[in-house]
């Protein structure tokens, strides 16, 4: 019987004999197979002499639901699992990685974690972090909420890693004076991978809720690519800055909450940071649709703006080059700019951020910038492009319009920075 993708082999070819699982690959001529390790490797067609059928793949196999023993000296913690790469594994049919393990396979994975703390779980959506929807925060933080009126003593987020920081932002603003730490963790290498980050942030995550006296919402991720601490980040301060290395995730014009020691579990503190209280937690989860992102470039034509006027939108964030620049200048561009003046003239929010990652946008140091100024952009100080975006659509769902405008560009969530120090530049 010729093997299949999914069936365990053992590939005896000219050099080497290798056992594992067999994978899909229509793209080479090469057959690839997963060792136990968690990595893949693909052997040369031509070099293979037999491929010997050793387990014939027996699909998913239904798991008893995880039975958590409840200990009253530890703390309670509720893992919300929303998808993307940390609860993922390779689908046998495409050779992809899917967002497909159940809460109790999570749990399963990381055992570690019961040692920390009593466990809930809760299956909160199952996606890609790029399909995420304003009415995905929304449910992610009605299920927070519902947490705290149970009594945890703090909430673990499973997040896919692209839009992770953006997550993080919106359940910033989203919540008001929040009690407990709610930490969103995601991994850049799916759990059954033999380099995978999911277990090492899981769990640093944990001990840092289990351990520390810490309130508000914050991301947990890998500080270098060695397996040894992980980082507290603020939630609207953060930003994926690398496509595929595991210290991807990096502040930005700010610093890290914490140092988490993964081996030792020490927990080091690296600024002010909120501390638990009793504060009244207050949920304004509208966030306006009609809010959009537009970066500037060479050669840019003013019928994206015009669009925006077109559909009536409330809010736009224009990322400017460099210090808050837009091409609305030498004759050629004047159409941006008219464009830009028409749609403010219709009631839209411009808010100016930079394309550069670090430094601040000011409207008063150039000629251009001021320009902007004169016509009603509204720069927005040292906030990352998502941020702003986020807390535009943010205030202009719970806000009036002449509200959100006067709290644009307001530090309300560690956003914005007023004094940037040498050493928050690549620090």
């Amino acid at each position: 019987m010729k093997p299949k993708a999914g069936d365990r082999v053992k590939v005896i070819a000219q050099d080497e004999i290798k056992e594992g699982v067999l994978m899909p690959n229509e793209e080479t001529d090469t057959v690839v197979i997963k060792l136990d390790n968690g990595y893949n490797i693909g052997i040369d067609s031509k070099k293979i002499k037999e491929i010997k059928l050793v387990e014939k793949h027996k699909g998913k196999e239904s798991k008893s639901k995880v039975v958590m023993k409840k200990d009253s000296k530890k703390p309670t913690i509720a893992i919300l699992h929303t998808g993307g790469t940390i609860a993922s594994k390779v689908d046998y049919k495409t050779g992809g990685v899917i967002s497909s393990y159940t809460m109790e396979d999570f749990v399963s994975m990381f055992p570690e974690i019961e040692g920390i703390a009593n466990i809930k779980t809760n299956l909160v959506s199952e996606m890609m972090s790029e399909d995420m929807t304003f009415s995905h925060y929304k449910k992610i933080s009605d299920a927070i909420v519902k947490e705290i009126k149970a009594g945890v003593d703090g909430i673990i987020i499973g997040h896919g890693t692209d839009t992770l920081a953006v997550t993080s932002a919106a359940l910033a603003f989203i919540l008001e004076n929040l009690s407990i730490p709610v930490i969103l963790v995601g991994s850049q290498r799916s759990s059954d991978r033999g380099s995978t980050d999911a277990a090492m942030n899981l769990i640093c995550a944990a001990n840092f809720i289990a351990n520390a006296d810490f309130s508000g919402v914050a991301l947990c991720m890998h500080e270098s690519t060695a397996d040894n601490t992980c980082l507290i980040l603020p939630a609207c301060k953060t930003r994926k800055l690398h496509t595929s290395r595991r210290d991807a995730f990096k502040v930005v014009n700010d610093k890290a909450i914490a140092r988490v020691d993964y081996e030792t579990k020490k927990i080091e503190f690296l600024k002010e940071y909120d501390k638990k209280s009793d504060k009244k937690l207050v949920v304004k989860d509208k966030l306006d649709d009609k809010v959009a992102v537009l970066r500037v470039y060479p050669n840019m034509n003013s019928d994206l703006i015009d669009a925006l006027t077109k559909k009536k939108y409330k809010g736009l964030v224009l990322e400017g080059s460099g210090i808050g620049h837009a091409p609305t200048n030498i004759k050629e561009n004047l159409k941006n700019y008219e464009a830009l003046k028409k749609l403010i003239a219709s009631g839209c929010t411009v808010v100016v951020t930079s394309n550069c990652i670090f430094g601040r946008v000011h409207r008063d140091i150039y000629v251009n910038t001021r320009r902007l100024g004169n016509i009603g952009a509204i720069f927005g100080q040292d906030m990352l492009t998502e941020t702003a975006y986020v807390k535009l659509a943010w205030l202009l769902g719970n806000f009036s319009k002449k509200e959100a405008e006067e709290l644009i560009d307001k530090n309300l969530r560690g956003e914005i920075n007023d004094r940037l120090m040498e050493d928050e530049f690549l620090g």
